[in-house]
């Protein structure tokens, strides 16, 4: 359980005042908490406080602080509250159901002592404690109160169970009271002491014995809690004595006072399983398992005291198998061996595997875990996927071996073809074997040694554990087993049985026939046995029991064992390798008596003999010394001469100081080196003695070579020279003759020894021997008698130069000789035999060499030779080289056999056309074609059609054999204007042969999907034809059909098929539309009743339009539209009708009625009855409006003046203007009524009337009037009018140009500011300044100002600067001179540089000027202002989509937009725009113009190629920046550019779909399923121009044709080891985002190099390239990228470049 805190309901206070006792109700819906000042405060189940109220005392008299509330408790149905008080009294409030309900004492319960606690079990029942120790109850129906029972101790607290039939009371003495109401089964009742108990042995439950009884307490794990279950009563049983428990817990046995002994069964329950099994539950965690047939018992136990929650007895019936809630158990009944493992339950998705008796394998969630029966702990656990017990082997110390107490190991599949074998006891790998193929079956051998695996091509493998060395034994095995209890191994081979005795010798295999497959082997009573299935019999097979043995002796290392075995066979072949092998272990092992009698054996009497020697030194000293013989010195000197080891035997010897007897052993052995040796080592006095001996014996043993030797080391040359050639050694005389000049001065010895040398045939050595004497004659001579032609040419071209090429031609002769060929090419050659050099490179098959040798002859001479050079590479398939060859060779007939024969009929008739007629060419390849056709090899006749330029012909055969898709393809490539045709055609054949597939697939691939549903639905298939509507007949055209459908099924039928379609409401409103107004009726009728009032309103629309007004009106009646109606009748002027339908029907529209009857009057001229009808749909202003509109205002007014008197004066006002309007005179009679106004004293309308003067050709009387006008104002009316008419007279005096009047009105009135702007407005500047100064002070800025602006508008521009340097500032903008207007502003601060910058800036990208903009800002800087983020975002669009920036030329406008966004980057960290969108975008900007300068630098420099091709590449994650259309042709141009073909084409592809997009206005047609899972956005802005020219995009729409045709590409985008798009950040499946590299911009996976500034970082491959780049290019771009990535990245990584 967690706790998680929600809310505090009470806020606590500084000091202590406790909560004294809280109470939820039994419905769960109210809180109440009762606090230190005795207030109860009431909360809802969300903890939202909803009421409160105050409990009583008492007795007033004592205050209402004398008490504390100790108990509180809820009545069982929620309405009431008992509080109990420590004032001796229990109160019980009435609170209600709701909240709110008023609160009233109903029950009071007064006590002799404080009450201490309260419970509300029971309706009407509330038990309580006292401070005296009663426990007394309150029965509220009554209103009475009496004692339960009572004790001696304060009751502290009290509880009730769930039924509320039992309380527990706790009281400060410690004691616990249980009292029931109502026994329960465990309640109350006279117990006596207990005298006995004893707990189970699993410690799960325990029993208490008493008098007649036995108490039983269970422990429960989930509850942590003890049980008491049902007592055992038994009566006369009296008191129990002794209590004990069988171990299995199954049986409780009790002895009693009277010396009675019962027994008890004791289980939790008891089941069976399927029939076989007893399942007894003596605990929760303990289960005895019984066999019923056979009787055995296994007691399943948890160790943990875990409850066992399913026992299950798997594998073949022998296996036990349970869970509990953290373990595993498992056993094996037949051992009973059991093992509990630590395991979190997993679902019950584990997999258990029997098939081995140690080891329980346990799959689970594709990992496999071992257990071994009788272990607690898991034997091991790996990762494999392979679940077949067949490819899992485990070794659980099956054969005992010497020196090896644990022997573990697991073999088991990795992946399908690698194999891992693992040390289960120290937990690692000690092989893996990786394999070609699959592996289908493996198993180790008993000891874990040796590994048997089979794959799927049926070849059994043997794999050596320790030397790691893996053979192939066998192929097409189809049986393989080990034998039990041996390393023997059995397997099928066909028809053969093949078994090895020993497995240490794979090639050595005993193989028999046998007639059927081999099934399994038996192995018991003393003999092994292949059981062999022949037809309906099973054949036993007995194998050699003895070799077996043998085998298993030698395994388990009891070799008297294996001795003895030997001893009883007879020699053989196999018998003697296991001497063989007995032999060797049994000298390793030093048992040195067997070792003697298996020599013996083998006929080895020299070791026999001498190792009976030697066991009888061994034995002489056990005998006499006691131990092992087997270690005396002596002992071990001869096993090491055994094994020829004499070094080692030397070295025992002499630890011993046993000189003499090393000396003698290496005399023994003749070997008087070693003896010498060791005498000079140790001074024997016998040295000198040793060294004549050994000399005589070597010529005692006529071993003079030696005996020279020996005389050589002693410096005695002539001595060895003449022991060398007595024995018949005349080489090594002449070796050492050679090394002496002293002894070449001895003339006869030397002749002596030449001719021993001739005489031996050893003539090089007389060669070298003469040419050391100088006489290169006989040199040259012996030299070229030896064939040693590499010392004749050296010493002919210093002695005899002439005879060289006679020595080379002779030497390449030789060669041939000695078949080394290639080696005589050169000799021929430098001897100038052209023929012999020809014929050689012929015969050692180097071809090129033949070639060019050819190639240097005359062309009779090489002709013969080139067909047969031709020949070769024809072989080879090197088609083009052989004929070339053949055409050297004027065999131009055999060039064009060898294409006909390889199938290549195009260059076959290529080369045809150039030495055949064509007519000829065309009807041998024709005739070859029939042939062909003939045969039905329509595919090779094809091509020889088309070779031939006769397609035609083809197509005709594909359609005579019916073979329409070869017939199309064809078509569709020769005659692609009737490829339609055809389909249409064939769908036609096909639809009349009842093909109806194959009809549909033309059809559709004709584009006529009509014709198929017609053909379907002709044949009845109307699902068919439902399908294709569907699928290719747009949006409304399966409705369509389905309609049909259902219309020829009719009634109910129709109802359910358009149901199941989901088209119901589609083929109602369908029929409707085809005016089948009974098909609709009928299916709205039967299924959707709703839509019949829809139908009858399109069914009366379709009257009306018919003109059968009548039905149309009960039509609309019915659909409830009456109105529709009415409006009908209106429009056809029919108003009797309308009438009549409106006023039955709806009443809301009888005014509409009359209105359009009104217009119709209107319409006639009758206005009275117009008028009668208005008013009498009571609209009277429609007849003021008709009135006006025929100009009869008399009328008009009279209406308004009857029925609208609100309008009459606006009326008046409107009928007033239009009168003026009409008058000649009217500004005369204006003047005239204003003079009139005026004398008769109205002097406001006087004012009106003047004001209303308007006379565009006298401006002197408009003056006059408005000056008269303004005069009476000021005059006579009240100051508000007066301003009034002043501020409006004055602008229209200014008006027309009498400025110097308004002004002084204007200061009639003390208006100044006004009458300034009339002075400046006149210009009149000292006027307007006077004013200023003398009247307001504060307008002379203000004058200053406008004077400013004059200046400027005049274009005084120097006197401005003086006044304003903003102003002259603004006024150079506005004169267009930006120089002069940027070099003033640079003189300002930088606040007023950047604004003329920004402005220059907006007007240069205006005009076209990008990249002066641009240039501007990489002078002035690029300040933060949001205000001139759009023009940098306009400089970078412009930027990405000017033409020719893809060039390494490109690259400083990159590199300075670069810069530009770099500084604005730097700006806007530092400024409040820091970290916003904007700034996040710029960032991106930057990023962006980064990769186009690198790029651009990369291109200058070839090596970089792929990573230009890259950085296109990453581009196309910014194409909501950059034109879609650009990026996608740059991105594929440069894949192209470096042979990425498959991401060129994808690229070019979606290039080419954006430029239709372009012309086609929208992207809605692009298909993003090439770039789904990458970083590539799919909304992007539709360019709104095409970016790459007409011809490039031709020429790209025809490769990306001529690719797609192309069956090798796999027009997918590459994957890294993320199993994403190379080039995406993302990773799709996990949402982990790469960082892009800096060089690249793809992903970096692995070999970060990380900059200092966080977020930037790049591919060390990548880096480093760039750097070696730069290294070897000296380039001043890339090592300006370099320098950007440094100020940009906060410095480089530390590395050995520096800037040139």
């Amino acid at each position: 359980m967690q706790l998680k805190h929600l809310r505090t309901l009470l806020s606590p206070q500084d000091g202590a005042a406790k909560v004294t006792c809280m109470a939820w109700s039994q419905n769960n819906a109210k809180f109440a908490v009762c606090t230190v000042d005795r207030v109860v405060l009431l909360y809802d189940e969300h903890g939202e406080r909803r009421d409160k109220f105050s409990t009583k005392p008492a007795d007033m008299k004592y205050g209402r602080k004398s008490y504390m509330v100790k108990g509180m408790a809820f009545s069982p149905d929620s309405t009431k509250i008992a509080i109990g008080q420590t004032d001796n009294i229990i109160y019980v409030y009435k609170i209600g159901e709701d909240w709110g309900d008023k609160k009233v004492i109903c029950n009071k319960f007064i006590q002799t002592s404080a009450v201490t606690c309260l419970q509300w079990p029971a309706e009407y029942i509330i038990v309580f404690g006292l401070a005296e120790g009663k426990v007394r109850l309150a029965n509220t129906k009554t209103n009475k109160s009496s004692t339960i029972y009572g004790t001696d101790s304060y009751v502290v607290a009290l509880t009730t169970n769930c039924s509320g039939k039992g309380i527990l009371s706790g009281h400060a003495d410690g004691t616990i009271v249980r009292y029931f109401f109502d026994d329960e089964g465990s309640g109350e009742s006279q117990e006596r002491e207990f005298t006995t108990a004893v707990a189970s042995p699993g410690g799960q439950s325990v029993v208490l014995g008493s008098y007649d009884r036995l108490r039983v307490l269970n422990w429960s794990p989930r509850r942590s809690i003890w049980e008491e279950a049902t007592p055992k009563e038994i009566a006369n049983l009296y008191t129990v004595t002794a209590l004990a428990w069988k171990r299995d817990g199954s049986r409780l046995c009790a002895g009693t006072l009277c010396g009675g002994v019962e027994q008890f069964d004791c289980c939790l329950r008891r089941s069976i399983y399927k029939n076989k099994f007893e399942l007894t539950y003596v605990g929760p965690s303990q289960v005895i398992v019984k066999n019923l047939s056979s009787g055995t018992r296994v007691v399943l136990k948890s160790h943990y005291g875990y409850e066992i929650e399913e026992v299950k007895i798997l594998g073949k019936e022998r296996y036990l198998v349970a869970h509990t809630s953290d373990t595993l158990l498992l056993g094996d009944l037949n051992t009973n061996r059991l093992s509990e493992i630590a395991w979190q339950g997993s679902g019950g998705n584990e997999k258990y595997f029997f098939e081995n008796e140690n080891v329980c394998m346990i799959f689970n969630a594709g990992e496999l875990t071992l257990v071994e029966y009788g272990s607690n702990d898991t034997l091991g656990s790996v990762r494999t996927e392979f679940m077949n017990p067949h490819l899992i082997s485990v070794r659980i110390n099956e054969r005992c071996q010497r020196g090896m107490e644990d022997n573990k190991k697991l073999a088991y599949l990795v992946d399908i073809k690698t194999i891992a074998v693992v040390d289960l006891i120290g937990g690692y790998n000690i092989g893996t074997i990786s394999h070609e193929s699959r592996v289908d079956w493996l198993e180790l051998n008993e000891t874990g040694h040796k590994l048997l695996f089979r794959d799927r091509k049926l070849r059994l493998h043997l794999y050596d554990i320790e030397s790691c060395s893996k053979t192939m034994i066998l192929n097409f095995c189809s049986y393989v087993q080990w034998v039990p209890g041996s390393d023997v191994l059995v397997a099928q081979n066909r028809n053969s049985l093949c078994v090895w005795y020993n497995i240490e010798a794979p090639e050595r295999v005993t193989m028999s026939s046998i007639r059927g497959d081999v099934i399994s082997l038996e192995r018991g009573g003393g003999k092994t046995e292949v059981m062999v299935t022949e037809g309906v019999t099973t054949v036993a097979y007995t194998l050699d029991e003895g070799l077996i043995e043998f085998g298993t002796a030698i395994d388990d290392g009891n070799y008297t064992r294996a001795t003895a075995f030997l001893e009883t066979l007879e020699m053989t072949p196999e018998t003697e390798a296991m001497w063989k092998t007995l032999s060797k272990l049994a000298l390793e092992a030093r048992q040195l008596h067997i070792a003697e009698r298996c020599f013996s054996a083998l006929g080895h009497v020299a070791k026999a003999r001498f190792l009976h020697e030697t066991n009888e030194i061994a034995d002489q000293v056990s005998r006499e010394y006691g131990g092992e013989g087997t270690d005396f010195y002596q002992v071990r000197a001869r096993l090491a001469m055994l094994e020829k080891n004499y070094k080692l035997a030397e070295m025992i010897f002499l630890e011993q100081n046993a000189v003499e007897e090393a000396m003698d052993m290496y005399q023994e052995l003749h070997r008087w080196d070693e003896c010498i040796a060791v005498a000079e080592a140790k001074g024997h006095p016998a040295l000198e003695k040793l060294r004549r001996d050994y000399y005589q014996w070597l010529m005692d043993t006529q071993q003079e070579e030696r005996a020279g030797e020996l005389q050589e080391s002693q410096g005695d040359g002539l001595a060895a020279i003449s022991l060398y050639l007595k024995a018949g050694l005349p080489a090594k005389a002449a070796r050492l003759v050679l090394t002496r000049e002293e002894l070449l001065a001895n003339t006869e010895l030397v002749e002596h020894i030449t001719t021993a040398l001739i005489k031996g045939e050893l003539y090089e050595r007389a060669g070298d021997l003469f040419e050391k004497i100088r006489n290169p004659q006989r040199a040259l001579e012996c030299y070229c008698k030896g064939n040693a032609f590499m010392k004749a040419v050296e010493l002919a071209r210093l002695a005899f130069p002439v005879e060289v090429i006679r020595l080379e031609e002779a030497w390449g002769d030789h060669l041939v000789q000695q078949k080394q060929l290639d080696a005589a090419i050169n000799h021929y050659i430098e001897a100038r035999c052209s023929i012999k050099a020809i014929e050689a490179a012929l015969g050692a098959r180097q071809w090129k060499k033949a070639i060019y040798i050819l190639d240097l002859q005359d062309r009779n001479t090489a002709s013969k030779y080139y067909p047969r050079v031709a020949q070769h590479y024809a072989s080879l398939q090197e088609y083009e080289i052989a004929e070339e060859l053949y055409t050297k060779g004027d065999r131009t007939k055999d060039a064009i056999d060898m294409y006909t024969q390889a199938g290549r009929w195009e260059q076959a008739h290529k080369l045809a056309m150039k030495c055949m007629r064509p007519e000829d060419v065309s009807v041998l390849y024709i005739t070859q074609a029939q042939e062909m056709e003939k045969q039905g090899k329509y595919r090779e006749a094809e091509r020889l059609y088309v070779t031939v330029e006769e397609p035609d012909l083809a197509i005709t055969m594909f359609k005579k054999h019916k073979l329409y898709d070869d017939m199309i393809r064809l078509v569709g490539k020769h005659h692609p204007d009737l490829l339609s045709d055809t389909h249409l055609h064939l769908g036609k054949e096909l639809e009349a042969e009842g093909r109806l597939p194959e009809a549909e697939y033309h059809y559709l691939e004709a584009q006529e999907w009509k014709a198929t549903v017609n053909m379907y639905r002709s044949s009845g298939l109307w699902e068919e034809a439902y399908r294709v509507a569907k699928a290719h007949g747009g949006a409304n055209a399966h409705k369509h059909v389905a309609y049909l459908w259902a219309k020829s099924l009719g009634g109910k039928a129709a109802v359910r098929l358009l149901n199941k379609l989901g088209l119901l409401e589609a083929a109602i409103d369908h029929a409707a539309d085809n005016c089948s107004f009974e098909f609709a009726f009928e299916l709205s009728r039967l299924a959707l009743k709703h839509k019949t009032p829809e139908i009858h309103l399109r069914y009366a629309m379709y009257l009306e339009d018919e003109g059968k007004f009548e039905e149309a009106e009960a039509e609309f009646i019915r659909a409830g539209k009456p109105k529709e109606a009415v409006l009908m009748f209106v429009h056809n002027q029919d108003w009797e009708a309308a009438q009549r339908v409106a006023e039955a029907h709806d009443p809301d529209s009888v005014a509409e009625v009359l209105i359009g009857q009104a217009r119709g009057a209107l319409e006639e001229k009758d206005f009275q009855k117009a008028e009668g009808l208005l008013l009498r749909a009571q609209r009277p202003s429609l007849a003021l409006n008709y009135y006006k509109e025929a100009g009869l205002w008399s009328d008009a007014l009279r209406i308004c003046k009857d029925y609208v008197p609100g309008q009459l004066e606006a009326l008046q006002e409107e009928y007033e203007r239009e009168a003026t309007k009409k008058w000649g005179r009217g500004v005369e009679g204006l003047v005239e009524q204003a003079r009139q106004w005026e004398q008769a004293g109205e002097y406001s309308r006087a004012v009106d009337c003047y004001l209303k003067v308007r006379d565009s050709g006298s401006s002197t009387l408009m003056e006059k009037c408005w000056m008269k006008a303004a005069e009476l104002s000021i005059k006579f009316l009240p100051p508000p009018r007066s301003l009034e008419v002043v501020r409006a007279v004055g602008p229209q005096l200014i008006g027309i140009g009498k400025h110097s009047g308004a002004a002084e009105l204007y200061l009639n009135l003390d208006l100044v500011k006004e009458a300034i702007d009339a002075f400046i407005e006149g210009e009149e500047w000292n006027k307007a300044k006077r004013v200023a100064k003398e009247l307001d002070p504060r307008y002379e800025d203000y004058v200053d100002q406008h004077y400013k602006e004059f200046l400027k508008n005049q274009g005084k521009v120097d006197s401005l600067v003086g006044v304003d340097v903003v102003a002259a500032l603004d006024l150079y903008v506005e004169q267009g001179q930006w120089d002069k207007c940027i070099e003033t502003a640079t003189k300002q601060n930088y606040k007023i540089l950047h604004k003329y910058v920004a402005l220059y800036a907006t007007h240069l990208i205006r005009e076209g000027g990008c990249a002066q903009a641009l240039a501007l800002y990489v002078q002035h800087g690029a300040p933060a202002n949001p205000q001139n983020f759009n023009i940098y975002k306009r400089i970078f669009t412009d930027m990405v989509s000017s033409p020719g920036t893809n060039s390494a030329e490109a690259y400083h406008s990159w590199a300075d937009l670069r810069d530009v966004l770099f500084n604005l980057c730097e700006n806007l960290v530092k400024s409040s725009e820091a970290n916003s969108a904007a700034h996040e975008e710029f960032e991106t900007m930057l990023l962006i113009a980064h990769y186009y300068a690198t790029r651009c630098a990369a291109q200058s420099v070839k090596q970089l190629e792929t990573v230009a091709a890259r950085l296109s590449v990453s581009l196309l994650r910014h194409t909501q920046l950059l034109p879609a259309d650009k990026a996608f042709y740059e991105a594929g141009i440069a894949a192209k550019a470096v042979g990425w073909e498959d991401m060129a084409f994808i690229f070019l592809n979606r290039f080419l779909d954006l430029t239709d997009a372009i012309e086609e206005g929208t992207l809605d047609a692009l298909d993003h399923s090439d770039f789904q899972d990458t970083d590539i956005p799919f909304e992007v802005p539709l360019p709104a121009k095409q970016h790459i020219p007409e011809a490039q995009r031709e020429e790209i729409r025809d490769w990306v044709l001529t690719v797609s045709m192309d069956q090798r590409l796999e027009q997918v985008l590459p994957r890294d080891e993320r199993g994403v798009y190379e080039a995406s950040l993302v990773a799709a499946s996990t949402g982990v985002r790469a960082l892009p590299c800096l060089i690249t911009g793809y992903p970096i996976l692995r070999n970060k190099i990380e900059f200092k500034r966080p977020g930037k970082a790049a591919n060390k491959d990548n880096w480093n390239k760039f750097l070696m780049a730069i290294k070897t290019s000296h380039s001043p771009v890339c090592q300006d990228v370099l320098k950007f990535i440094s100020q940009w990245c906060g410095g480089l990584p530390s590395t050995s470049f520096s800037f040139q």
